[in-house]
C-alpha cells in the first residue's frame, strides 16, 4: 500500500492519541536507512528513540530470531520456563554494575520495568514513597507518568496521578539549577513532603532523556547514594534510554563509578524486539512472594534470543569503542555549528549520546522551541529523521545507530546545516 491509503486507514481506524504525525509509513530498513512505503529513502537520527544502537536489522539479531522462531515462540516463562530467560538474567547480572550479587527479573518495556522496580522497592523496604527528578521521564502507565518530571502531553487529560510519587530538582546548571541547589531541593523534599521513613526510593535517569539529554555528574551521583544510605532507601537507576552503549559505556551509570541497588533498562537491549529488565542486588529482588512478580510476555522466547544476540554483537564489533568515536565525531561537528550559528549553544555529549540547544538568545539563553520543531519539519522533508525533546522544547537529541556508516553520518549532518541556513 502507498502512503496516501495508509494514512488514509490511520485516520479511520488508529486513535488520534496514538497516531504519528508523520505521513510517511516505513516498509523496510537497514542499518542506519529507512524506505518508505512508496519508496523514498530516510537516514534514521533517532533509531526508534534510542531503540536500534546496533543498527536497524543487524543480520546476527535477525538470524537469532529466525532460529528462536523454528523452536519455541511462547509458553509463559511463569508457567513453563526456557534457556533464553536464564541466559540473558545470567549475562546482565555479571554486567550491570549494581552492589553485590545481581539478579534479574525481565519484562516487556521500559514502563514496566519502572513499575516493577517500584514494586520491588516497596517489597524491600516496607514503605511506600518513591522521589523522582524534574524533566525525568519514566513511561506511560499511570505510575510511571506519576513519576515523569513533566506534565504535557504525558499527563495530560488522564485526570488525577497516583499519589506518594514525589519531586526534586535535577541538576542543569545551564537552565540555572546547580548540583548545590538540586541537592538543597531533595534534602527539602525529604523533609516537608517525603519522610524518609515513608521513602523506598530515589528514581533517577543518570542522563536525562525525555529532559534533554543532560547529565548528571559523578559528585552528584555520588550525593544520591550517599542519602539514599544515610535514610535506609534504594537508589534506582532508570538506563531505558541511556543503558546499551549509547554514552560509550554498557551503562551510563559505570561513568560514575557508583553502584545502585537497582537499574532498570529496555529499549536497545534487543534491537527492536520488546523486552526490558530489572536488575538489582539479590537481597531486593527477592523480596516480595512467591509468583508476584512477572507476566505473560515477560522476557519472551524471541525476545531473549534478541537480546543474547545483540550482547554478543557489543563484543564482536566492539559497540562501545565506536560509540565513544560517534560522539567525539559529533562533538566536533556541533562545535563547529555552535562557531557558525548564533542560535546552537550548549553542545554536549556523553559518548554517542549528544544533543544541543536552540536559543533565540545565547546571551540570556532563551529557549526556541519554534526553531526546533521547524529544524525537525525541515529535515524530514529532506529525507532525515531528527527528534527534539526537553522540558523547553528546543533541545536537538541525536539517536543514531551507534553503527552508522560515516558516509551516511556526515550526509546527515549535512542535511541538518543546510536546513540550519535556510531556517536562519
Amino acid at each position: 500500500m502507498s502512503n496516501a491509503e495508509l494514512n488514509e486507514l490511520k485516520q479511520k481506524y488508529v486513535a488520534a492519541g496514538a497516531a504519528s504525525p508523520a505521513t510517511a509509513f516505513a516498509d523496510r530498513a537497514e542499518n542506519a536507512e529507512i524506505w518508505d512505503a512508496d519508496g523514498n529513502r530516510f537516514i534514521d537520527f533517532a533509531g526508534g528513540i534510542g531503540v536500534l544502537n546496533v543498527g536497524h536489522r543487524h543480520p546476527k539479531v535477525v538470524a537469532a530470531v529466525k532460529a528462536q522462531l523454528d523452536k519455541v515462540m511462547h509458553t509463559c516463562q511463569t508457567v513453563m520456563p526456557y534457556e533464553g530467560y536464564v541466559k540473558v538474567a545470567e549475562k546482565l547480572s555479571h554486567l550491570v554494575p549494581v552492589r553485590g550479587h545481581a539478579k534479574v527479573m525481565l519484562a516487556n518495556s521500559g514502563a514496566e520495568a519502572l513499575e516493577n522496580a517500584v514494586k520491588i522497592a516497596r517489597a524491600a523496604t516496607g514503605r511506600s514513597n518513591v522521589i523522582c527528578f524534574d524533566g525525568g521521564y519514566h513511561g506511560r502507565t499511570f505510575y510511571t507518568m506519576a513519576m515523569n518530571g513533566k506534565v504535557a502531553p504525558y499527563q495530560t487529560d488522564f485526570g488525577p496521578m497516583p499519589g506518594t510519587v514525589f519531586r526534586a530538582p535535577y541538576p542543569v546548571p545551564y537552565h540555572g539549577v546547580s548540583e548545590d541547589e538540586a541537592i538543597r531541593g531533595l534534602k527539602m523534599t525529604l523533609k516537608t513532603d517525603a519522610n524518609p521513613k515513608d521513602t523506598a526510593a530515589i528514581v533517577l535517569e543518570p542522563v536525562l532523556g525525555e529532559g534533554g539529554f543532560y547529565p548528571a555528574s559523578k559528585s552528584f551521583l555520588e550525593k544520591i547514594r550517599e542519602i539514599c544510605d544515610e535514610h535506609g532507601m534504594l537508589m534506582i537507576i532508570d538506563e531505558v534510554q541511556s543503558g546499551f552503549g549509547r554514552t560509550g559505556k554498557m551503562f551510563a551509570i559505570e561513568h560514575s563509578g557508583v553502584e545502585p541497588d537497582m537499574m532498570t533498562m529496555a529499549k536497545s537491549m534487543a534491537d527492536g524486539m520488546p523486552i526490558s529488565a530489572i536488575v538489582g542486588t539479590d537481597k531486593v529482588m527477592d523480596a516480595s512472594g512467591p509468583n508476584s512478580l512477572g507476566g505473560t510476555y515477560t522476557g519472551s522466547p524471541t525476545a531473549c534470543a534478541a537480546a543474547l544476540a545483540v550482547m554478543e554483537v557489543f563484543e564482536e564489533e566492539n559497540i562501545l569503542e565506536k560509540s565513544r568515536t560517534l560522539g567525539e565525531k559529533l562533538a566536533a561537528r556541533f562545535g563547529e555549528w555552535q562557531t557558525k550559528f548564533d542560535c546552537i549553544d550548549n553542545v554536549r555529549n556523553m559518548g554517542a549520546m549528544a544533543a544541543f540547544e536552540l536559543v533565540s538568545n545565547k546571551t540570556d539563553r532563551t529557549p526556541n522551541a519554534e526553531l526546533a520543531a521547524a529544524l525537525c519539519k525541515k529535515a524530514r522533508e529532506e529525507g532525515l529523521i531528527l527528534l527534539s525533546c526537553g522540558m523547553y522544547g528546543n533541545t536537538i537529541r541525536f539517536l543514531m545507530p551507534v553503527t552508522i556508516e560515516d558516509s551516511v553520518l556526515n550526509e546527515g549532518l549535512d542535511i541538518i546545516e543546510s536546513c540550519l541556513e535556510s531556517l536562519v
